[in-house]
Parts: C-alpha cells; sequence; structure tokens
C-alpha cells in the first residue's frame, strides 16, 4: 500500500510501516531507543465505513462499534501489542494527566473508561498500549529510558497555550523519578502553520504565556484582518526544551494532517463530519 506524503522537509523523521495490510507511521528517534513501540495511524486498512472509511478510533463519533473494535484489533496486531491491554484516553482539550496502571487494561477498547476529563497518560508498566486521538491537534511522545517510563499526550492549541508538554513531563517526575534531560520526545503528526489559522484571541492567549522572543517564530499575519498563522510544532518544541528536555532529544514531525487529509483525518478540511486517528505507545 504506497502512500505519496506531503512532507514539510526532507528529513528522515519517520518510517512508513505496514503490518497485515495496516499502514502506520513509527518515529525513527523512538525506535532506536529499542525500549518503545511507537505508532500513529493513518486512514487506511480499517472496516469503517462512509465518513470514517476506513481506519477509525473513535465510538464517540456514531461509527459501527464493531467496526471500531475490529480497527483496534487490527491495529494491535499490527503493532505487534496486545489489544485488551490497550488504555485510552478521554480527551476534552484539559492537561489532565493519568497514570495508568494494569487496573486500567482494556479502557476505552473493550470496557468502559471509570475516568474523563483525561488528555495525557503516563505509565511504567510494559506491554500496556497508551493511546490518544487526533484530527489536527499535536500528539506528544515522550520516553524515560533511564527509568523505563513513557508518556503520551494530546495537545492541541488549547493544550499547548497551557503547556501540556511541560505538565506531563511533571506527572513523570513525580510518579516514576523522570528527569527531562533523560528524555527523548517526539511531536507528532498534526497541523502546520501554514495551514493552522487562528483569531486574535487565540494569538493574545499565546503572547501572553510565551516570552516576547519567541512571537516572530511563533505568529505571523496572514493576510486578512484579524487572522494569523500559528505554529504548534514550534511552540511544543519550545516548552519541552524550556521544561528540560535537551534539543537534539525532541523529533518533531514534518507531516501535516490538513495537508495530507487523502490518509489523514483532518477537522479543520472536513469538520465534525469524519473518525480520528490514534496515536500509539507502549514499552516493549
Amino acid at each position: 500500500m504506497e502512500i505519496k506524503w506531503k512532507y514539510k522537509n526532507q528529513e528522515h523523521i519517520f518510517e512508513t510501516r505496514e503490518g497485515d495490510g495496516v499502514p502506520y507511521l513509527s518515529f525513527k528517534g523512538l525506535d532506536d531507543i529499542g525500549m518503545v513501540m511507537n505508532g500513529f495511524s493513518t486512514r487506511l486498512g480499517g472496516v469503517s465505513k462512509g465518513k470514517f472509511a476506513t481506519m477509525n478510533f473513535s465510538y464517540s463519533r456514531k461509527d459501527d462499534p464493531e467496526d471500531v473494535l475490529e480497527n483496534f484489533t487490527r491495529m494491535a496486531k499490527a503493532l505487534k501489542v496486545e489489544r485488551d491491554r490497550m488504555v485510552v484516553s478521554y480527551q476534552t482539550h484539559t492537561v489532565n494527566v493519568r497514570r495508568v496502571t494494569t487496573a486500567d487494561e482494556g479502557k476505552g477498547v473493550i470496557r468502559p473508561r471509570d475516568y474523563k476529563d483525561v488528555d495525557g497518560l503516563i505509565t511504567d508498566v510494559p506491554g500496556l498500549t497508551l493511546v490518544t486521538f487526533y484530527a489536527d491537534c499535536v500528539p506528544l511522545y515522550l520516553v524515560d529510558p533511564v527509568h523505563r517510563a513513557i508518556g503520551l499526550s494530546h495537545s492541541g492549541w488549547r493544550g499547548t497555550v497551557k503547556k501540556m508538554g511541560q505538565v506531563t513531563l511533571e506527572a513523570m517526575k513525580e510518579a516514576f523519578t523522570t528527569k527531562p534531560e533523560d528524555v527523548i520526545a517526539a511531536i507528532g503528526p498534526s497541523i502546520c502553520k501554514d495551514c493552522f489559522e487562528v483569531g486574535e484571541e487565540v494569538v493574545r492567549e499565546f503572547e501572553a504565556v510565551f516570552d516576547c522572543k519567541y512571537h516572530k517564530e511563533l505568529i505571523r499575519p496572514n493576510g486578512r484582518p484579524g487572522k494569523y498563522h500559528l505554529d504548534l510544532w514550534k511552540a511544543n518544541q519550545i516548552i519541552l526544551q524550556e521544561a528540560g528536555v535537551q534539543p537534539e532529544r525532541i523529533h518533531t514531525t514534518n507531516i501535516c494532517t490538513m495537508c495530507n487529509s487523502d490518509y489523514l483525518f483532518s477537522h479543520r478540511r472536513v469538520g465534525e463530519e469524519r473518525g480520528n486517528l490514534a496515536a500509539f505507545l507502549c514499552i516493549r
């Protein structure tokens, strides 16, 4: 199954892999650690139909639940992880982070979640696969090879302005004594600065939170009154670096969800009539 990505630059950041007919993206910088399995889904290789075609992971968008479960089954097989040990977030654009244990196995996949308002997940339990959802927002993958712990967080513009990356690192420090300087981080496929248009109210929030020296890098007028382009990739890089992650250990995507909407769901491209992509992270 050939995918012709529209890359923002030609850096060799991802491997496009396929398992049992299911294509997915994997960060080379995380693969090289040898400690984790990481993946990011595409729209291809599933069984969902119509506007959800074909690899949708959301039960809440009125897709057939049996199709969604089959999509989880297929992706688990492709990634060589256990479907029933996946643990799913409950995203509402918060910066709440949940520590996942064996008691959470299967929540959000084969049994109900007994939590809500959770946009970040952390664990140190091998074999548990953390799962978060996307359709333009930013996935943050965090790996601590020293204490063998991981974090996976959803960071849209609301999460980014509240510094979700820093909050997740702080949760990992409290739970696992993680040191940011040991962490390898990845900023996953999401909307690029050329596609992400925002209004003045969003710009004001970012200007209030980020040092003025970063404003020109993050925000630029797009020629329409009161409209700007915002660079969420760069914003999350800055957050992770200021939290203590070494710049050379941050791997930033070059794949935009909106530019690649043939292969990836994009809210900005099609609105609510769509499925959800998913990010996966697991300690081997």
